[in-house]
C-alpha cells in the first residue's frame, strides 16, 4: 500500500481541483488561530495536541482504482504527539468525501485508516478528507485538524466504445483505392489506456484490399485495389478498436462493417450454352435447324440482351435474337471445301446491346462444329486398271515390287465416311507368292505389292505371274472394283557351278613328255546366259605341280607345259593334290571348286640299295647262333608292291659260304652248324686281327640283292662274321674256408693270411686270376689282388668300439676271377673269419650338432631334435641337461634377450635319457629368432672322475608367415564423378605386415567389366582411374584389393573398396514411341486415364529423374499430366460439342526440382493429338447452390430463399428445350414453395413462419424437359434454418483414450483413423472443424488432419527405434458466431514393427559340390536358411514371417548355374567342365523383395495394417490375422550341407547343424546367437558359395614332349635313375594318376661293347615314370638308345612318347656354374636348355644339378653346378668337350642375354672340375702336390712383385666388388632403387674367371655396371679395410683369435643397418669355433 507523505508544493496545483479556494482555507486558518490563542490564554495549563506529520502541511495519499485497491485494505496510519502526554483520540470531519475511509484508533499516539468504499477513477479521481485529533482535556467540538487528500490512479478497466457508423457500404467495382469511411471508438481510461489504436480484420481473409490507419483518435477506413464484383460482390469487415495499455491487459472493442460491391458493365457476355459438335445428315432440306447457341451479360447486375452474328458462311446462318443455326443450301460431304472429314467449323460472335440501343464494344467469340453425316455413294477406285510389275528372284520376304511404268498411280480411294469408306484389298486369285498391302484401308489407301514367299520365287521354274487385285467394301460386299496385275520374274545368278565330280582322279608316267594331256574337268550351271554353263570359265589351278601344269579356261583341259622337275619324279613325290576352280558370269560371278589327284606312275629306274655298307656280327664257338640277328637289307626306291621293287637276296662269295643260309626274302643270314674255334682257318690278316683282338677269328662272305624288273638291276654288300673264343673253365680255390684271430691294437699293413686258386683255362685272359674280397671287410681288410694275401689296410682300427655294432668277427667272402669279359668271366669263392679282440678305454663323444631350423608356431610336444651321444664304452650311463648359464637368444636385429624379458628356455624341454628336445611352449619368432642352447652330456658310469661334454645346438626360428598383412583402414569408401579424366587418384589402400614377408603387392579383384576402367599401382596402392566411367553404365564400382606378402605360401587379406560413381547431367531425356493419336469419350469421368507417356533419361538420381509438364493453353485445362508418371487423364468435364479434338505439347524434364531455376535442367518436346468423341447425352442442366443455403429461423416470408437456373443442350424454341420444376421431396410440412419464373429458372420462398424450425432440410428439386421421353433431373437443395451456438462438438468416434497402431513403413498420407464429433446446433454452429494442437513432443508435427473430413494422416516417416509412441490431441471446434466453442480428444498411436532388417545369413560362406558334364538338374543343392532380426523383435503375436527369396548377384555371368529363389535349391544350368574352370564362387543374395509375379499365393509380405484398440471396429484395412505366433519356432534354422561321401545328387540336401556343434548351441534360441553374429564380409544378406566341380575321367594323359633325351656315363652305377619322363593329365586324383610303361623293343643304334646287355638295359618306374639303370656300363661302351614309352591313366586312355637315351663318357660331361640356388636352377633350366639347343642346334641333355664345390671341397651355396652333355642331331653323336666350349665360344653373342639372365659364371669340362674338387690322397702323389704347392708359392712372390705397380690402378674396382658383399637392404641400398637384388658372399662381379680386373674381362653383366657406377668408398673406412682386419689373425691364434675375429665381424656388422636379415652370424658360430680362417675365407671376395 502506498503511504508516504508528499511534500506540499508537488501537489498544490492538484488541489485548485477541490470544492474549497485559497481565500477560504486562509479565513479557516486564521480563525482557527484566534480560537487556538484564546484557549491558551484560558487554560494556560493544558497543551493541544498535533498530528507527526514531519513538518508537511498536508497528507496527500495515492491509491489505484479497484478491484486493485480492495476495500477494506489499510491505506495509513496516523501518528500524533502530545505536549502533555495525554492519550490522543483521531477522528475526521463528516463530508461527502469522508464516507471513502474508516478510522480505527489503537490506543497510544496512532490510528489505523481503512478504506471504506471501492474507487472508480471514472467517477471520481480524489477525495479531500479534514482529520480531527483531540486529548481527552478538550471537550467534544474542540480538536486540533488536518488536511488528508486522496488520489485515485487509474488502472485499464474500460473497453472502447465505437460511436455510432455506417455499418454497410456501397462501392461500384472498378473504383481506385481511396477513404471510403471513418470511425472513432472511446475509452474511458486516462493516459495510454484511454488511446485508442484501429486494426482490420478482414472475415474471408482479404486482408489485401482493404485496410485502416489511426489519425487523431480517428479509424480511417481505405479502399486498397480496384474492386471486381464478378470476383466478389461482399466483403464482410471487422475493426477492432484496442487500447494502448503497455502492461496489463489490453481491452478491445469491435465494429463489423459490410461492403457491397456494386456491378458496372465492364465485362464481355458469355456463352453459358454451346453446343460444341452438331451433326446434320448430308442429304438434309434447305432451313434445317442444325444447333443453338446461347450467351448472357458477363456483368451479373446489368443483364444487357444479346445479338448474335455468324461470320460468312455458304452454308449455314444463325438467327440474330434466337442463336439458332440452320442451313442455307443442300450439302456434301465428299465436298472438300471448306471442311475436312465432313465436318465444317462456325465461328459465331455474341455481342452486348446496351439499354439505350447501341452495341456494347464488348463481344465474344465461339467456335462450334457441324459434321455432316455420310451416305454411302461412292465405290472403291483403283488409280490404274493394270499394273505390270518386275522383281528378283529370291527377293527377301517383303521386298516392294517395283512398277515398270512411269508415274504409276498405286493407292485406292473411297471417300465415303466411316464404314462406308472401309475396305478390304486381296488377290485373286490367292498365291503364296506375293501379298498386297494394307489388307483394310479406310477412305484412300496407297497399296503395296510385297514378296510374301520368297523360297518359291524361282526363275527357273517360271519367268511371269499374272493375278487380279480387288479392293471391296466390307459392309456392301457388292460395292467392288479390280485392277490387273502383271508380274515378270528376273533371272539372278544364284546358283553355282557344280562338276561332274567332286573328285578327279588321274595319272601319270613319271618322266612324261611336254603337252601330256593329264586330265580334263567339267562343270555346269542350271542359271541361263552368262549366269550359266555358258558363261563358264576354269581358273586358279592350284597345287604343288600347277606351275608345272596348263588349264584350258574354255575346256578345262589340263596339260604338261615344263618338263624335266622332280615332281615328276615318283620316288620323290607319287601323288600330287590339284584345285581347280569353276567361275560363271564369264569368271565374275559365283564359284566352285573341285579337287585334282595326279597319281606318278612308277619306271624301273632305280637298283636295290643295301641301308649299310658293310655288315658286321658275332658267332661264339659251339653256338648255331649268331649273338645278334644278321638280316641284310636292301631298299628299292620304285613303286612298292611291284616287280620294281621286288628284291631278292644271296650269298655269292666266301670261304665258308657253304656254311650259311640266307632267306631270299628277308635277307636272314643264319650258320647251318656250331664253329669250333680252334678248327678255324687263320691267315696272316687273321694273325693281325688276333693281334689287336685277342680270341677273335674272322670270316668273309658277300651278299648280292636284285629287283625283279626289267631290266633287272643289282647291288652287293661285304659282310664280316667274327668268332669268338668262350671262357668255360672257372678258377678253384684249395681251401673253401679259412680263419685267423688278430688282436684290436694290429698295425696296419699286417698280413693276416693268404688264400690261392688256380684257372685251367689255356688262353689269356680267361686264365689270368685275380683276387678280390667281395664283401665283410668294412674297409678294415684288403687283398693282394695277384698274390692273394689279406692284410690290415693302412690306418685301418680294429677296434670295436669304433665299428658299428662293436663288431669282433669279419666274415669275408674273397673272389677269384679269371679274365672274361662281361657274362663270360667265371668267378669262385672262398669264406675268411677273422676274429677281433675288444677294449674298454673310451669318453663320451657328443656329436655334430647342425643348426636347428624350426617354425614358429610349432605345436606343443613337437620334437625338433634329438640328442645323439655315443659311449664306445660296454657299459655307459648317458643323461643330457640344459646348462642355462650358457645359453642364450638374440632377436631379429641381432639384439640379445634377457629371460626376464622372454622365457626362450621355458618354450624348450630335454629328455635327460633320450636326448629329446621338445617344444613346450610356442615360440614367437617377432620376439626370438636365434638361440644357442648350451648342452651337456654325462657318463654316469664313469670310473674316474666326470666324464662331462658340452656341445652347443643352434636353434633358428623360422619365420612363419602367420600374419596376413593388414589394411590401415577396414573399408575404404570414395567417390568420383563421372567422366573423370585418366589418372584421377580413387583412393590410395596402404596395408602393413608384421613378418618378415614385408614386400607388399596390392591386386585387384574386380568385375572383369571394371578391370579397364580402373588401375591399382601394385606397388603404392594407388587406385586411380583409367578409362572414363559412365555413370549410366556403372553407378557404383565396388571392388576388392588384396595385399599379398611374399611369404611362402603367400598371406594375404582383402579390403573392400567402394567407389560412387556421383552422376553429371549430361543426357537429355527422350520420349519413348513417336506420335500418337488418342481418343477419348466426351463423357470421361474426371480423372480417366487416356495415354501413358513414356520418356527416359540415361543419367540417374535427379538428373535421369524424369518431370512431366504441360502447356496449360494447348490443353485448356481439360487435362492434366501426372508429374511423375506421366500418367496423362481428364481434368475437366469434356464436351465435344465445344472443342472436339486437342493438341496437347508435353514436355519431359530431368532434374527438374533442384535444377529448373538454377539452368541445369534438359528437356524435350512431345505433341499429343487427341480427338473427343461425341455423345448424344444432353440434359438439364440445373445450378442450385451447392452449398447449404444459411437462413435463420427469422427468415422473412416475402424474402427469397435460393434461385434456380437451369439449361438445356436442346432447342430451347420447343418443348426439348424448354423445363419444367417442382419441389418432390423433403418439403413434408410443407414449409418452403417453388415458383417459376420461365422455363429456365425459379425461385424457393419460405412458405410459412420458421421460427423454432431451426435445422437442415434437403428439398429434392425435379426438373424436366418438356421432350418426348422427357429427361428428368433431381437436384438437391440443402436449406439450414440456424439457431443461436450454445452447444460446444462432441466426439462420438474414436473414443477417448484411444489406442491405434500402426505399421511402422505406413507411407506417408496414409490415412490413420477419421475423427467425427457432433454438435447439437444447427446450421453454422453445427459446423465441425478439426485441429492438432501441439504437444510437448512434437508428436503433432508427425500427423496431418483434413479440417473439415477430420481425415487423419501420416504427414513424416515413421521410425519405431526412435519413438514407438506418439500421444497427440484432437480439438473439435464449431464455427458458431460469435464465439466458437471446442471439445478435445487424446489418441495414443503405436508403431508397429515391420522389416526393417533384411534377412541374414549366419555364415559367409560355404562350400557345395557339382560333378562335371552331369545332366543341368541333376544334382540338387538347398542353401541354408536365414534369420530375421525383425521376427526376433516381434512386439505383436499376430505378426508373421515374411517370403524370402534367393537370387545370384555375381559369380554366375555365364549362367552355369541356376538358383530357384522360393524353394532355395541350386542346380546346374549349363553342362560344366571341371578342366575349363575347377571352382566357382557365387554371392548370393537374401531379400523379402521377391516381387509380386514371383511370390506364391499367400507368401507375399504381410499388408500394412492399422488397428484400433478401442473395440469400435478392428482393423481399418484387414490386417492378416494368426493366433499363436511362436517367433522362435518360425525362425529359420540354419542347415548343413553333406559330405562328399554321402552326396546323394538327386535328393535334396539338409542343412543341421552348420558348422557349429550343438553342445555350443544348446543353451541359447537356435536364432538369438544367429542375429548377432558378424558377417566378416560386412554385408549379411550376401553369402558366398563355393561351387567345386567333381572330376570325371574325361581326358588322358599328355606327355610333356613327344621326345625325350637324356645321357648316362659309362662309369653310372646299377639301378640309377638318371631321368624322368613326365606325362600330365588334367583331371585330378585318381582320375588324373597316371602309370608309365616301356612298349616295344629298346633299340641299340651305332653301339659298341654291348654284346653281353641280354635284358632290358632300362627299366621305367610305373607311377613316378623315373628312367632307371639296368645294367652295368663298362668303359669302352658306346651308342645310344631309343624305345617308346607309354603314359596312360585308370580309365586306360594313353599317349606315347618317344626316348632317346645316350652313353657317353665321363669326360664328355660340361659343367656351368650358376649364380642361383638350385631350386631356382631347377625352375628355369628347361628354358636354358633349349635355348642353348635351339642355338648350338644340337640335342642338350642335362645330366646332373648339385650344389657348388669350392676348389678347397668347401660347399657354396649361393652357387650351383650343373652338369650337361651335347649331341649331333645329325648322327647322334655326342660332343667332345672341347667341341662343346668351342660351340658355345662361337655363339656366345647369342648366348650372351641367357647367361645375362641365368647369371651364368663358369662354363668348364666336368672332370677337370672334379679334379680341382678332388680331396687330397696320400702316398706319392700327396708328396708330389707338396713340392707342386712350393713351387707355386714361389711362382707366386714373382708374380705379385710384377702386379704391385699395377694395385693403385684397380684398387677401386676392387673395394667395389667387396662392398656388394653385406650391402643387403641397408640404408645405402635402399636410396639406390635401380640397384640388383641383394648378393651373398662370393657373388660380386670378379669372383668368376673371366671377369676380375686383374684378368682380361671375359664379358660383363649390366648389374655389375650398376654397382660400379653407384657405389662409392671413400677412405680407410671401406669395406675391404675392415675385412682385412678380419682376416689379418693368421691360423693358430686359438680362442684369443676367435675373438679377435669375432670382434673384426662385429665391427663390420656396425656398419651396415640391417644385416641380421640376410647373414645370420650364430649360423657361423661353431664354423668359428672350429676354424676361425673358414670366416676370412667365407668373407673374400676375389678368388684368385
Amino acid at each position: 500500500m502506498h503511504n508516504e507523505l508528499q511534500t506540499e508544493h508537488h501537489y498544490r496545483k492538484v488541489r485548485l481541483k477541490g470544492r474549497w479556494n485559497f481565500s477560504q482555507a486562509l479565513s479557516v486558518n486564521i480563525g482557527k488561530f484566534v480560537i487556538l490563542t484564546t484557549l491558551i490564554c484560558a487554560v494556560s495549563s493544558n497543551r493541544p495536541p498535533r498530528f507527526a506529520i514531519d513538518g508537511q502541511s498536508e497528507i496527500v495519499l495515492r491509491l489505484k482504482e479497484s478491484p486493485e485497491t480492495k476495500v477494506g485494505s489499510l491505506i495509513y496510519t496516523l501518528k500524533g504527539y502530545d505536549p502533555d502526554n495525554d492519550p490522543l483520540t483521531f477522528g475526521k470531519r463528516n463530508s461527502h468525501d469522508s464516507e471513502i475511509i474508516r478510522i480505527e484508533n489503537t490506543g497510544g499516539n496512532e490510528a489505523k485508516v481503512y478504506l471504506a468504499k471501492e474507487l472508480d477513477r471514472e467517477s471520481q479521481d480524489e477525495y479531500a478528507i479534514v482529520l480531527t485529533l483531540t486529548d481527552s482535556h478538550y471537550s467534544d467540538h474542540n480538536y486540533v485538524t488536518q488536511s488528508f487528500l486522496l488520489l485515485v490512479e487509474d488502472i485499464n478497466d474500460n473497453s472502447p466504445i465505437f460511436l455510432p457508423y455506417q455499418n454497410a457500404i456501397e462501392i461500384p467495382e472498378g473504383t481506385e483505392p481511396t477513404v471510403i469511411s471513418t470511425l472513432e471508438a472511446t475509452d474511458a481510461d486516462e493516459g495510454a489506456y484511454g488511446q485508442v489504436v484501429y486494426y482490420l480484420q478482414e472475415l474471408d481473409g482479404d486482408n489485401d484490399v482493404f485496410s485502416i490507419s489511426t489519425h487523431q483518435g480517428k479509424g480511417v477506413l481505405r479502399l486498397q485495389k480496384e474492386l471486381d464484383y464478378e470476383t466478389k460482390s461482399l466483403y464482410q469487415l471487422r475493426v477492432l478498436a484496442v487500447d494502448r495499455a503497455n502492461q496489463g491487459p489490453v481491452n478491445t472493442g469491435t465494429a463489423a462493417i459490410l461492403v457491397k460491391v456494386k456491378d458496372i458493365e465492364d465485362q464481355p457476355p458469355e456463352f453459358v450454352e454451346v453446343q460444341a459438335v452438331a451433326r446434320i445428315a448430308e442429304d438434309a432440306p434447305v432451313g434445317t435447324r442444325v444447333l443453338r447457341v446461347r450467351a448472357i451479360d458477363g456483368d451479373r447486375g446489368v443483364n444487357n440482351p444479346i445479338a448474335y452474328s455468324l461470320e460468312a458462311n455458304d452454308l449455314f446462318d444463325i438467327d440474330r435474337h434466337t442463336g439458332v443455326v440452320y442451313t442455307l443450301t443442300e450439302l456434301d460431304r465428299e465436298e472438300q471445301a471448306e471442311q475436312v472429314n465432313g465436318a465444317h467449323i462456325l465461328r459465331i460472335t455474341a455481342s452486348e446491346l446496351s439499354a439505350g440501343g447501341q452495341s456494347a464494344p464488348s463481344t465474344v467469340r465461339t467456335e462450334v462444329t457441324v459434321i455432316v453425316s455420310d451416305v454411302n455413294d461412292e465405290i472403291p477406285t483403283f488409280g490404274e486398271t493394270v499394273y505390270r510389275c518386275e522383281i528378283n528372284e529370291n527377293a527377301q520376304t517383303n521386298t516392294p515390287l517395283g512398277f515398270i511404268d512411269e508415274d504409276v498411280q498405286n493407292f485406292v480411294f473411297d471417300h465415303d465416311e466411316g464404314n462406308n469408306g472401309t475396305f478390304r484389298l486381296f488377290l485373286d486369285p490367292p498365291n503364296d507368292l506375293f501379298e498386297i498391302v494394307p489388307e483394310l484401308a479406310v477412305n484412300e489407301a496407297n497399296f503395296m505389292l510385297r514378296v510374301k514367299n520368297s523360297k518359291s520365287l524361282d526363275f527357273e521354274q517360271f519367268v511371269e505371274v499374272n493375278f487380279t487385285i480387288f479392293a471391296r467394301e466390307i459392309d456392301e460386299p457388292s460395292r467392288y472394283s479390280s485392277a490387273h496385275v502383271q508380274i515378270f520374274i528376273r533371272d539372278q545368278n544364284d546358283n553355282y557351278p557344280e562338276f561332274t565330280q567332286t573328285i578327279y582322279n588321274a595319272s601319270v608316267l613319271e618322266n612324261s613328255e611336254l603337252g601330256t594331256i593329264i586330265t580334263k574337268v567339267e562343270a555346269t550351271d542350271v542359271d541361263s546366259g552368262d549366269f550359266g554353263s555358258m558363261g563358264i570359265r576354269y581358273t586358279n589351278l592350284r597345287g604343288g605341280i600347277a606351275h608345272l601344269l596348263h588349264l584350258n579356261p574354255i575346256t578345262g583341259v589340263i596339260t604338261i607345259k615344263q618338263t624335266g622337275s622332280t615332281a615328276f619324279d615318283r620316288e620323290i613325290i607319287s601323288r600330287h593334290y590339284l584345285t581347280v576352280e569353276a567361275i560363271d558370269n564369264i569368271g565374275q560371278g559365283n564359284r566352285n571348286t573341285a579337287q585334282i589327284i595326279v597319281d606318278v606312275q612308277d619306271v624301273n629306274d632305280n637298283a636295290p640299295t643295301f641301308l649299310q655298307r658293310q655288315y658286321e656280327t658275332k658267332l661264339l664257338e659251339n653256338k648255331n647262333e649268331f649273338e645278334t640277328p644278321l638280316q641284310v637289307e636292301a631298299r628299292d626306291l620304285d613303286l612298292n608292291g611291284t616287280e620294281n621293287s621286288q628284291i631278292t637276296y644271296e650269298i655269292v662269295e666266301g670261304l665258308y659260304r657253304l656254311n650259311f643260309t640266307i632267306n631270299p626274302r628277308s635277307g636272314l643270314v643264319q650258320p647251318l652248324h656250331h664253329f669250333d674255334y680252334e678248327d678255324l682257318v687263320e691267315s696272316s690278316n687273321r694273325r693281325h686281327l688276333r693281334e689287336a683282338n685277342v680270341g677273335m677269328r674272322e670270316i668273309d662272305l658277300l651278299i648280292r640283292a636284285r629287283d625283279s624288273g626289267i631290266p633287272m638291276l643289282s647291288t652287293v654288300v661285304p659282310v664280316l662274321i667274327y668268332v669268338q673264343d668262350v671262357n668255360d673253365n672257372p678258377p678253384i680255390f684249395q681251401k673253401s674256408f679259412y680263419a685267423k684271430t688278430v688282436p684290436e691294437d694290429l698295425p696296419g699293413g699286417s698280413s693276416i693270411l693268404q688264400v690261392l686258386a688256380i684257372d685251367r683255362d689255356g688262353s689269356s685272359p680267361n686264365n689270368a686270376v685275380v683276387y678280390r674280397i667281395q664283401m665283410g671287410a668294412s674297409d678294415k681288410f684288403i687283398i693282394n689282388s695277384e698274390s692273394g694275401i689279406i692284410s690290415v689296410a693302412q690306418g685301418a682300427n680294429l677296434d670295436p668300439d669304433l665299428t658299428d655294432n662293436k663288431q669282433t668277427l669279419y666274415t669275408l667272402t674273397v673272389l677269384a676271377l679269371d679274365g672274361g669279359l662281361g657274362n663270360s668271366q667265371l668267378m669262385n669263392t672262398a669264406t675268411v673269419n677273422i676274429s677281433i679282440q675288444d677294449v674298454n678305454n673310451k669318453l663320451p663323444v657328443l656329436g655334430e650338432m647342425s643348426q636347428v631350423k624350426i617354425m614358429e608356431n610349432t605345436p606343443v610336444g613337437v620334437s625338433v631334435y634329438r640328442l645323439k651321444a655315443t659311449d664306445l664304452d660296454e657299459n655307459c650311463i648317458l643323461r643330457y641337461k640344459l646348462n642355462t648359464d650358457h645359453c642364450e637368444a638374440r632377436n631379429e636385429e641381432g639384439g640379445l634377450i634377457k629371460l626376464s624379458e622372454y622365457d626362450y628356455l621355458g618354450a624348450f624341454e630335454l629328455d635327460p635319457i633320450e636326448g629329446n628336445l621338445k617344444v613346450v611352449k610356442l615360440l614367437d619368432r617377432e620376439k626370438v629368432e636365434h638361440i644357442k642352447l648350451a648342452i651337456t652330456v654325462e657318463d654316469l658310469a664313469a670310473a674316474k672322475g666326470k666324464q662331462v661334454v658340452e656341445g652347443f645346438l643352434s636353434i633358428q626360428v623360422l619365420d612363419e608367415n602367420d600374419n596376413n598383412p593388414k589394411f590401415k583402414q577396414p573399408f575404404y569408401r570414395q567417390s568420383i564423378t563421372e567422366n573423370s579424366i585418366n589418372g584421377v587418384m580413387i583412393a590410395n589402400v596402404l596395408a602393413y605386415d608384421l613378418d618378415k614377408n614385408r614386400t607388399i603387392t596390392y591386386t585387384l579383384e574386380v568385375n572383369p567389366i571394371y578391370r579397364n576402367l580402373i588401375h591399382l599401382d601394385a606397388q603404392t596402392g594407388e587406385i586411380v582411374v583409367a578409362n572414363k566411367i559412365d555413370h549410366e553404365q556403372h553407378q557404383w564400382l565396388n571392388f576388392s584389393v588384396r595385399a599379398t606378402d611374399s611369404g611362402q605360401p603367400p598371406r594375404s587379406s582383402l579390403v573392400e573398396v567402394y567407389v560412387t560413381v556421383l552422376d553429371e547431367n549430361d543426357n537429355n531425356p527422350y520420349f519413348i514411341g513417336g506420335s500418337k493419336n488418342y481418343t477419348i469419350s466426351e463423357n470421361a469421368p474426371l480423372g480417366t486415364r487416356v495415354a501413358t507417356i513414356q520418356a527416359a533419361d540415361a543419367d540417374a538420381g535427379d538428373f535421369g529423374k524424369i518431370t512431366f509438364l504441360m502447356d496449360r493453353l494447348s490443353s485448356q485445362g481439360k487435362f492434366t499430366i501426372d508429374a511423375d508418371t506421366g500418367v496423362l487423364t481428364v481434368a475437366d468435364r469434356l464436351d465435344r460439342e465445344t472443342k472436339n479434338s486437342y493438341n496437347l505439347v508435353i514436355e519431359a524434364w530431368d532434374n527438374y526440382q533442384f535444377g529448373f531455376l538454377a539452368g541445369e535442367s534438359r528437356n524435350a518436346f512431345k505433341q499429343v493429338f487427341i480427338s473427343i468423341l461425341d455423345e448424344n447425352d444432353n440434359a438439364p442442366e440445373v445450378s442450385l447452390p451447392t452449398t447449404c443455403v444459411l437462413i435463420t429461423e427469422y427468415h422473412e416470408l416475402h424474402e427469397r430463399i435460393a434461385s434456380i437456373v437451369a439449361k438445356d443442350a436442346d432447342d430451347p424454341s420447343t418443348p426439348n428445350g424448354r423445363l419444367d420444376f417442382a419441389i418432390t421431396q423433403g418439403n413434408k410440412d410443407g414449409l418452403f414453395e417453388l415458383r417459376q419464373l420461365d422455363d429456365w429458372n425459379a425461385h424457393i420462398f419460405a412458405s410459412k413462419t420458421l421460427r423454432n424450425r431451426y435445422g437442415n432440410y434437403s428439398l429434392t428439386i425435379t426438373t424436366r424437359d418438356l421432350g418426348v421421353p422427357s429427361n428428368v433431373v433431381q437436384s438437391t437443395l440443402d436449406i439450414c434454418v440456424a439457431d443461436y451456438n450454445d452447444h460446444a462438438p462432441v466426439f462420438v468416434r474414436p473414443l477417448h483414450n484411444t489406442t491405434v497402431r500402426i505399421p511402422e513403413n505406413a507411407t506417408v498420407g496414409t490415412m490413420i483413423l477419421q475423427v467425427y464429433a457432433n454438435d447439437a446446433d444447427m446450421g453454422q454452429n453445427a459446423l465441425v472443424r478439426y485441429r492438432l494442437k501441439p504437444d510437448p513432443l512434437g508428436s503433432y508435427k508427425m500427423f496431418d488432419l483434413h479440417s473439415s473430413t477430420g481425415e487423419l494422416l501420416l504427414k513424416e516417416p515413421l521410425n519405431r527405434e526412435k519413438q514407438k509412441i506418439h500421444e497427440i490431441r484432437i480439438e473439435a471446434y464449431d464455427q458458431g458466431l460469435p464465439t466458437s466453442l471446442s471439445s478435445d480428444l487424446d489418441l495414443s498411436i503405436y508403431v508397429r514393427n515391420v522389416n526393417d532388417y533384411e534377412p541374414q545369413f549366419i555364415t559367409n560362406e560355404i562350400h557345395v559340390n557339382f560333378t562335371e558334364h552331369s545332366d543341368p538338374g541333376a544334382e540338387r543343392i538347398k542353401l541354408p536358411d536365414t534369420i530375421d532380426k525383425d521376427q526376433l523383435d516381434l512386439d505383436d503375436p499376430d505378426e508373421t514371417p515374411s517370403q524370402v527369396c534367393y537370387f545370384i548377384v555375381q559369380g554366375n555371368e555365364d549362367g552355369y548355374f541356376h538358383l530357384d529363389p522360393e524353394t532355395h535349391v541350386l542346380t546346374v544350368h549349363r553342362e560344366l567342365d571341371r578342366e575349363l574352370l575347377a571352382n566357382y564362387t557365387l554371392h548370393v543374395k537374401a531379400t523379402e523383395n521377391c516381387g509380386n509375379a514371383s511370390l506364391p499365393p499367400g507368401g507375399q509380405r504381410r499388408r500394412m495394417g492399422i488397428e484400433i484398440s478401442n473395440g469400435l471396429s478392428g482393423y481399418l484395412h484387414n490386417p492378416l490375422k494368426s493366433t499363436g505366433y511362436n517367433r522362435y519356432q518360425h525362425s529359420r534354422q540354419l542347415r548343413e550341407l553333406p559330405n562328399d561321401e554321402d552326396y546323394e545328387p538327386e535328393v535334396l540336401s539338409s542343412y543341421e547343424n552348420y558348422e557349429n556343434s550343438g553342445e555350443e548351441r544348446e543353451e541359447e534360441p537356435p536364432t538369438a546367437a544367429l542375429v548377432d553374429r558378424p558377417n566378416a564380409n560386412g554385408d549379411s544378406t550376401i553369402i558366398k558359395v563355393h561351387v567345386r566341380v567333381l572330376d570325371i575321367n574325361d581326358n588322358p594323359p599328355r606327355f610333356r614332349s613327344k621326345i625325350f633325351t637324356g645321357g648316362i656315363t659309362t662309369n653310372a652305377d646299377f639301378g640309377l635313375k638318371f631321368m624322368r619322363v613326365e606325362a600330365f593329365d588334367a583331371d585330378e586324383g585318381l582320375n588324373g594318376k597316371i602309370g608309365y610303361y616301356q612298349v616295344g623293343d629298346i633299340r641299340q643304334t651305332l653301339s659298341e661293347g654291348l654284346e653281353n646287355v641280354r635284358k632290358a638295359p632300362f627299366l621305367v618306374d610305373a607311377e613316378t615314370g623315373d628312367v632307371q639303370l639296368n645294367f652295368d656300363p663298362q668303359k669302352g661302351m658306346k651308342g645310344y638308345f631309343d624305345f617308346m614309352v607309354l603314359a596312360n591313366d585308370t580309365l586306360g586312355m594313353r599317349d606315347v612318347a618317344h626316348v632317346f637315351i645316350y652313353l657317353l663318357r665321363e669326360d664328355q660331361k660340361v659343367r656351368f656354374v650358376f649364380r642361383l640356388q638350385p631350386d631356382e636352377l631347377r625352375s628355369r633350366v628347361g628354358t636354358f636348355r633349349d635355348t642353348l639347343g635351339n642355338i648350338t642346334e644340337s640335342i642338350v641333355n642335362i645330366d646332373e644339378i648339385k650344389v657348388h664345390e669350392n676348389k678347397d671341397g668347401s660347399v657354396d651355396k649361393t652357387k650351383t653346378d650343373l652338369y650337361m652333355h651335347l649331341v649331333e642331331r645329325e648322327d647322334n653323336s655326342i660332343y667332345e668337350v672341347t667341341d662343346v666350349l668351342k660351340l658355345i665360344d662361337t655363339h656366345i653373342e647369342s648366348l650372351d642375354e641367357l647367361f645375362k639372365d641365368l647369371n651364368v659364371l663358369d662354363t668348364q669340362p666336368a672332370a677337370e672340375a672334379q679334379l680341382l674338387t678332388a680331396g687330397p690322397t696320400k702316398g706319392p702323389v700327396f708328396v708330389w702336390l707338396i713340392f707342386t704347392n712350393l713351387f707355386m708359392a714361389t711362382l707366386l712372390v714373382v708374380t705379385l712383385a710384377l702386379c704391385a705397380s699395377q694395385r693403385n690402378g684397380y684398387r677401386r674396382q676392387l673395394r667395389a666388388a667387396k662392398v656388394n658383399i653385406l650391402r643387403g637392404h641397408s640404408s645405402m641400398s635402399m636410396q639406390q632403387s635401380h640397384e640388383p637384388a641383394t648378393r651373398v658372399p662370393n657373388t660380386n662381379k670378379h669372383s668368376v674367371q673371366g671377369s676380375n680386373p686383374i684378368w682380361l674381362k671375359g664379358y660383363e653383366n649390366e648389374w655389375f655396371k650398376t654397382i660400379e657406377e653407384t657405389v662409392s668408398v671413400s677412405g680407410h673406412d671401406s669395406l675391404d679395410d675392415n675385412f682385412l682386419a678380419v682376416t689379418g689373425g693368421g691360423s693358430g691364434g686359438g680362442t684369443q683369435d676367435i675373438h679377435e675375429t669375432l670382434k673384426g665381424t662385429a665391427k663390420l656388422f656396425n656398419n651396415t643397418n640391417d644385416l641380421n636379415r640376410h647373414f645370420n652370424l650364430y649360423n657361423q658360430i661353431d664354423k668359428l669355433t672350429n676354424n676361425a680362417q673358414i670366416l676370412a675365407r667365407k668373407l673374400e671376395t676375389t678368388e684368385l
